[in-house]
């Protein structure tokens, strides 16, 4: 259950959001409007943006900027091509570290993510810590365990002015 003192903290995972929203809808995430409907009037803690950069993506820096413009803190770190010239990119452990550490100032977590190895983080931060996790993301891509276990699902694609087609 909601209410307005509880202390809330958002955790999105850019480059997750940004693909769906891209392949799915034709669309780019309106971050202020997600943000906003997240918080709900609650007190809003900390919202982190964990991105990755890659020297080769034209508009990355103004892309960035927006993020920093509609409140979030960037986590930035370098995409990694390996040897055999495949590519990582992908920050779900500094998500999950980032959230166990900053849970002992935080009422409720919300994960902005439908990745499905978050599962044992949202049990350890509900059980182990007595934490409420929502987790917002698309339907249609999120996993379905993940959209189960969460204390609120909150489907984006159903936010009024999340999305803009591009």
């Amino acid at each position: 259950m909601r209410h307005k003192e509880q202390r809330v903290g958002i955790f999105i995972d850019i480059q997750n959001l940004y693909h769906s929203s891209k392949n799915l809808y034709k669309s780019r995430v309106n971050y202020k409007e997600l943000i906003k409907e997240l918080v709900a009037g609650r007190k809003l803690i900390r919202s982190i943006a964990y991105v990755v950069k890659s020297d080769t993506a034209l508009g990355e820096s103004s892309f960035f900027d927006s993020l920093t413009r509609c409140g979030l803190e960037l986590r930035v770190k370098d995409l990694q091509i390996n040897p055999d010239g495949s590519k990582k990119a992908d920050w779900d452990i500094g998500m999950a570290v980032d959230a166990l550490r900053m849970s002992d100032f935080l009422d409720v977590i919300i994960l902005v993510t439908g990745d499905g190895d978050f599962i044992p983080l949202v049990q350890y931060l509900q059980f182990g810590k007595g934490r409420s996790v929502e987790v917002a993301a698309f339907g249609r891509t999120t996993a379905h365990g993940l959209q189960e276990i969460a204390d609120q699902f909150i489907n984006i694609e159903k936010v009024p002015k999340a999305l803009f087609k591009i």
